[in-house]
This record gives C-alpha cells, structure tokens and sequence, in this order.
C-alpha cells in the first residue's frame, strides 16, 4: 500500500528563489532518508510573489534583455532547472510542488504518466468545481480555448524524486502580468482565469481542499494535511519559510504597462 501524502498551504505569497531552495532541502532530505524508507512524499501549496521565470532551454545570456525589462516593472526574474520556458507567478495565481518518489509506485512511474495525471488533476478541477470544460491542445498545460491558458506545467525529476510543478490563474490579477511577455514560447495564446470565466470574484483559499482532494484521487493517495511543529526538519524548514515570507514586506501590485517585446 501507497503512504500517504503529506500537503501544506502557505498563506502568505512567498519569495520565489527561497521556495527554489526549500524544494531542494526537501529532496535533499528525502534521497538521504530515502535507504530507510522513512522518507516523506509532499505536495507544497501557495501563492509566489510576483516573479518571471525562465526553464532549463533558456540561457542567462537569451534572456538577460528580458530580465532587465521585466524587474524594471516590479517582479523578480529567476533562471530555473525546470521543463518549459518564460512564465510568470504571482499572487491570484495556486502554485502546487509534488515531491514524490516515483519509484513508490508498482511499476515506478514513468514522467509522462506522472505529467499526464498532474493534467488531468488540473482539468477535473475545473470541470468538477468550476463546471468549466478544457479545450484540447498539442500543448502541455491546460486550455480554456484554443488560445487562452489557464493553467502551466513545468516539472524535474531527479533519482525519481520530483520538484516543481503546476500553476493554476484563480483570479485575474496575474493577466497583467503575463501580457508582459510571451508565456511558454505561445506567440498566438494568452492568459485565462477561471475568475474571468465565471465572472464573479474567487478566492484562492478556497480551492486548495478540492485541489488536494482531486490530486490524491488522480495519484491514487491518500492526502494527509501536514503539521509542520511535528515534522522535525522538514517542519522546521516550512516553518523558516513562512517566516521568512512574513519579512519580505510588499511588493507593486500592478506591473507598468510596457510592450511586449
């Protein structure tokens, strides 16, 4: 039988090269622990900051125009290890990083299954909570129609152990900030919402325990809400987390309008 996984929520939008180094504390401590089976599969719910973030094809040197543009109107920009290209994150936006152990399953499984179930985990939420249907696409990630996205998937697997994840837009405050740039290489696509759908404010605290629930169901395990003052360093880490995110004050809330270049 499968473990169970353990998910928190942040409430307070957190800096986004920290949350880089506390996914990789946590891997770190789940290949160490891993010998004795005593490690624990995790999925890390919240908010970032607002932020623009390059994957693993895109070099500092491709993208230092870019970067200079864009921390110019308010965000961070940070290259990452991840699948995909130039995306943003920011408040109105749920952020969600598995940290599984893929190995776990019988046979392990494989990364396009793990991708394929993270889709679908995103596309029944939706549909089932929302009474939104996606539309098809050749790409990954998830489509309101043919050239509006709602929600992006960029993931790593190291020794079968994943970081990164899935972002999903709840409200529209991240719009504007993706009109800023051409997000995953989409010349034609732009950024949706399920708030601009259903036209009607939404928030995103109310999403997360149906998201949970929908993920254990698509990864077939159980979800146990985690409590950080008994995890010991894993605990210890999210706590240091939160805290920092409390110390890092505010931020523009709004980008200024500048082409997209």
């Amino acid at each position: 039988m499968l473990p169970p996984v353990f998910y928190h929520f942040f409430r307070t939008p957190l800096p986004y090269a920290r949350t880089l180094a506390l996914q990789e504390q946590l891997h770190a401590l789940q290949l160490s622990q891993r010998r004795l089976d005593a490690h624990k599969d995790m999925l890390l719910l919240l908010e970032h900051r607002p932020v623009y973030t390059a994957g693993r094809r895109q070099n500092e040197d491709s993208v230092s125009d870019e970067k200079l543009r864009l921390t110019n109107i308010g965000a961070d920009f940070i290259n990452t290890s991840r699948g995909g290209e130039l995306t943003y994150h920011g408040p109105g936006q749920i952020v969600g990083y598995p940290l599984l152990d893929l190995s776990r399953y019988s046979p392990a499984m494989g990364i396009r299954d793990y991708i394929c179930r993270m889709q679908k985990t995103l596309e029944l939420h939706l549909h089932e909570g929302h009474g939104i249907t996606p539309s098809a696409s050749e790409h990954t990630g998830v489509f309101l129609n043919p050239t509006t996205k709602v929600a992006s998937i960029g993931v790593q697997v190291r020794h079968r152990l994943t970081t990164h994840g899935f972002s999903l837009n709840i409200t529209t405050e991240p719009i504007a900030w993706f009109d800023q740039i051409v997000a995953c290489g989409l010349a034609d696509v732009k950024a949706g919402s399920i708030e601009g759908v259903e036209g009607r404010p939404n928030s995103l605290k109310d999403e997360v325990s149906a998201l949970v629930e929908r993920f254990g169901r698509l990864y077939e395990r159980e979800m146990i809400e985690m409590d950080p003052s008994h995890e010991g360093e894993i605990g210890e880490a999210i706590l240091a987390m939160e805290e920092d995110a409390l110390l890092a004050g505010s931020w523009a809330r709004k980008p200024i309008k500048a082409p997209v270049a």
